[in-house]
């Protein structure tokens, strides 16, 4: 069987459970887990609260350009936002990371909602 380059498998490691879903390239990796019956926190959907906030557990890449708030500094300590991510690989995603990116954006004196 030929791998479909326009579908991924995200692979999401949630607080007590890990599950497995189907994202399209042009799909948010939010909507798609919603849709396969996973419960994910989010407020705004624009990438902009990090409410839906999460942590690759590999190293590939996930397309944030819909999202209103991230960063160079964001990309490279690994957090994604869920809500406006979209796959360009297979990815291992921890949820529920919101209180962890805050962090991060308070230590890197980042322009967000970090309060």
């Amino acid at each position: 069987m030929t791998p479909n380059p326009t579908v991924f498998e995200v692979v999401l490691l949630l607080p007590n459970e890990e599950r497995s879903v189907q994202v399209g390239v042009e799909e948010h990796i939010w909507d798609a887990a919603v849709t396969a019956g996973v419960a994910l926190p989010a407020l705004c959907h624009q990438g902009r609260c990090l409410t839906c906030a999460g942590r690759l557990e590999t190293t590939e890449e996930v397309d944030q350009s819909d999202s209103v708030n991230y960063y160079l500094q964001d990309r490279e300590s690994g957090f994604v936002l869920l809500c406006t991510g979209k796959p360009r690989s297979s990815l291992r995603i921890r949820t529920h990371q919101q209180s962890e990116m805050r962090k991060h954006g308070i230590q890197k004196r980042l322009s967000a909602p970090y309060s």
